[in-house]
């Protein structure tokens, strides 16, 4: 479905005395409840031990209302670029070196600057324009795949229990795709650590037909930001790398994302 790293080659109030028991209950309901599925998610498909698997991982995460609500995510990726994504608007910023890219998700229309001036209009401009919803397609999946098993367009089946690399056991779910994304033809497969309920591990396959991986790699370092946990560790047990400069922030400072020049990271 993603580009993958080919691209690089409710809080309950609680009250005392008697009302304490309901509350206790209506607590432990919602720990429990099933987060609603994107439209286009493919039910059918897909197997409720699965979809149990990823209720626990959102729950695990912060939860669905938390991540509904989140706002400014600011990540480095693995080429070395920087971006900002204001999940409420839209707005994507990315930058690398001098070279600057604003764009909205929902228009599809933005600007790219280089060291300040704008270069829209140049045949580099506008080719780094036709990959701004590629870019952050693939970026935000190595980011937040885990908060995207039920999306639109995904079948998410249980294929047993297994392990990690280093030897954790783990309950592995498959993620396939129909006609949906930027490469619909990948399967991923994603473990989910029982203990942790969270995932700490995903392969990815070009095609759902191949039989091995093109690569295993960690979903690791698990830290809070804001509401929820994200976690930074992608490696594969040899190389170390990780997405770097994490933010999370309800508040998006002014100005900040119409900024023709590369900014601080947050």
């Amino acid at each position: 479905m993603f580009f993958a790293f080919l691209l690089l080659a409710g809080l309950g109030a609680c009250q005392s005395g008697p009302t304490e028991q309901p509350a206790t209950t209506t607590a432990a309901a919602a720990d429990t409840a099933a987060y609603p599925a994107a439209a286009g998610f493919d039910q059918a498909g897909s197997d409720p031990r699965a979809l149990r698997l990823a209720d626990k991982a959102m729950r695990a995460m912060g939860g669905y209302p938390a991540w509904q609500q989140a706002r400014l995510f600011g990540w480095d990726f693995l080429d070395g670029s920087y971006q900002l994504w204001d999940k409420q608007t839209g707005d994507f910023r990315w930058q690398k070196d001098s070279l600057v890219a604003l764009y909205n998700l929902g228009t599809k229309q933005g600007k790219v600057y280089r060291a300040g001036q704008d270069v829209s209009a140049t045949p580099d401009g506008q080719k780094l324009l036709a990959k701004m919803y590629p870019i952050w397609v693939n970026n935000s999946w190595w980011l937040l795949m885990p908060f995207k098993l039920k999306d639109s367009g995904v079948t998410l089946t249980y294929h047993g229990a297994g392990k990690l690399m280093d030897g954790t056991p783990a309950e592995v779910l498959h993620m396939t795709f129909k006609n949906v994304g930027v490469t619909p033809d990948n399967k991923y497969e994603v473990l989910i650590n029982p203990k942790t309920n969270l995932v700490e591990e995903w392969a990815f396959f070009p095609k759902a037909t191949d039989a091995q991986p093109a690569f295993r790699r960690r979903w690791a370092g698990y830290q809070r930001y804001g509401a929820l946990l994200l976690a930074t560790d992608r490696t594969d047990g040899k190389d170390g790398r990780a997405l770097g400069h994490l933010s999370l922030t309800q508040q998006v400072p002014a100005g900040l994302m119409q900024n023709p020049k590369p900014v601080a990271k947050l």
